[in-house]
């Protein structure tokens, strides 16, 4: 069994900052805030590797908002 999750939650989709300064970190998809980074609250609550990770969308730097 790892001994942290490998999971990169500034990666993830459902990644937020809440800017409160006792839970800076938030998951939309598990509806929670806390002090840690979600997945390393999910691995020490279930022992498992967050299941609710996606990749954030990749956007091509300088394309953003582009008219053509």
């Amino acid at each position: 069994m790892p001994t942290k999750p490998s999971i990169d939650c500034h990666r993830c989709r459902h990644y937020f900052v809440t800017w409160e300064k006792r839970q800076p970190h938030g998951c939309k998809a598990m509806g929670f805030k806390s002090e840690q980074l979600p997945s390393i609250v999910v691995f020490h609550t279930s022992g498992e590797q967050c299941l609710r990770y996606e990749p954030k969308p990749h956007i091509k730097s300088g394309t953003q908002g582009v008219k053509k």
